[in-house]
């Protein structure tokens, strides 16, 4: 409740289409909550977005570094030590995007069953001609983002880590210096098979990926 995210801005283009209008977003983003906190029951100790490496952060890195420090702005940085069990579920809600499973409606989380079940019963195929390369190009956005903004104040989390340990968003919440409440979500794992059971072409998948440095991720141990 301390806690003011805005979501994800920079799907919108207009507003990453250059290093200027992506500092003015932020400007306009951190100065929003001084001139709205009258309306609020709970004092705001963090105010923040959620930002992917695609939408203009890499890009224009040096002015976005410089603005963070200027500003005090701190990042955490989500990824997934998977990067196969991610290409899935990106796929799958890419497919509903389109498709709208649910009563016509597109939905990348849910809170029922029914409407996890529902999702998951879609299977994609995943494209094993290019597999290799967008795992590598995967691994090259994420190793570029931590390089590029190791001076700045940061934390690391991994998605596998924290649904293994749900300890570890204390860890968040001491970083952001917010109050600390027992934090559940109400959200429903959409995907709950083991992810063969989850990929059209599963057996394609195993071939392309046997005997590379990747053959480790055919063998999830959680679900997606």
């Amino acid at each position: 409740m301390n806690i003011s995210s805005n979501g994800e801005i920079f799907s919108v283009k207009v507003r990453k289409s250059n290093a200027s209008t992506i500092l003015e977003t932020l400007d306009k983003l951190y100065d929003l909550d001084f001139l709205t906190s009258a309306s609020k029951n709970e004092c705001t100790t963090a105010v923040g977005l959620k930002w992917m490496l695609n939408q203009g952060l890499l890009q224009h890195h040096e002015e976005i570094v410089e603005y963070f420090k200027r500003r005090g702005v701190s990042a955490i940085f989500l990824f997934r030590r998977n990067l196969l069990l991610r290409m899935v579920s990106m796929l799958a809600n890419s497919y509903d995007q389109n498709a709208k499973l649910l009563n016509g409606t597109h939905k990348s989380h849910v809170h029922s069953p029914k409407e996890a079940e529902i999702l998951a019963s879609y299977k994609p195929t995943v494209n094993t001609t290019t597999l290799i390369a967008n795992l590598k190009q995967i691994q090259g956005m994420t190793a570029n983002a931590l390089e590029y903004f190791k001076s700045t104040r940061h934390m690391i989390l991994f998605y596998e880590d924290i649904i293994k340990n749900q300890t570890m968003l204390n860890d968040v919440q001491d970083f952001l210096k917010v109050p600390m409440m027992d934090l559940h979500s109400r959200q429903v794992k959409i995907h709950r098979a083991t992810l063969s059971l989850q990929v059209e072409n599963w057996s394609d998948v195993e071939k392309a990926l046997k005997g590379t440095p990747y053959e480790s991720f055919l063998h999830a141990d959680y679900k997606i």
